[in-house]
């Protein structure tokens, strides 16, 4: 039998296999993401010439959806795609990459905030991340103001505020940070703030569109030469 105690790690016998399987699943996640974007940045290079002097092809526009896809997935800096995208095909596709990156974003918080947390809670417990499956448990049993005070005690006092009353506008900050794929990239940012659960789908909406207007905005209004 299992340990009684939720933070206590299962035997080995039991964890293993589990654990294998978990990574397995998130290896061929991360290989998919991986494999899809080094072929589009093959085939972006390949319309180079040709895709300057016409307006959105199939290709571009598969392209556009893969990038929602790929930008969602944690650690991968999908936004090169969306740059080049941007910088060969100019200012008409800037709207596009805009709402690929939106849907992106969403699409990783979506995961987080919809997540079961027992799985994740078992696959911490698995891996023997203590604090990770204590993390886990207050959010299951604690309210958000709770926990909101709580990370506001563990925080230094300049940060504190930042992490709670003005979470929103760190998120935003976050996303616009140049090497961003170190904390996870755009997509792991959103995906951990979707597994806390101190943030709501609706405002959540609004800073993503927001913090990931500009660049797209200064393309379509001035063009790629913005970029060059």
């Amino acid at each position: 039998m299992e340990p009684s105690d939720p933070l206590i790690p299962p035997p080995l016998s039991r964890s293993v296999p589990r654990l294998i399987l978990r990574l397995a699943i998130i290896a061929a996640l991360v290989w998919g993401g991986l494999s899809l974007f080094n072929w589009l940045q093959a085939h972006i290079a390949d319309l180079e010439d040709a895709a300057r002097a016409r307006a959105l092809t199939t290709l571009v526009i598969v392209s556009v959806v893969a990038y929602a896809l790929i930008i969602a997935i944690p650690f991968v800096p999908a936004i090169e795609i969306g740059i080049a995208l941007m910088v060969m095909e100019g200012s008409i596709i800037a709207p596009f990459v805009w709402l690929a990156t939106v849907l992106g974003l969403l699409i990783a918080f979506g995961f987080g905030r919809w997540v079961s947390l027992d799985w994740l809670h078992g696959f911490f417990r698995d891996l023997h991340m203590r604090c990770a499956c204590e993390m886990v448990s207050r959010i299951k049993t604690q309210a958000p103001q709770a926990r909101l005070a709580g990370l506001s005690d563990r925080l230094p006092g300049w940060l504190a505020p930042l992490a709670t009353r003005f979470r929103y506008g760190m998120v935003a900050a976050l996303l616009n940070i140049p090497g961003n794929v170190a904390l996870g990239g755009g997509g792991g940012i959103l995906m951990m703030a979707g597994i806390s659960r101190l943030f709501t789908p609706l405002f959540t909406i609004f800073t993503i569109a927001i913090a990931t207007a500009p660049v797209p905005l200064a393309v379509w209004l001035m063009g790629a030469d913005f970029l060059k």
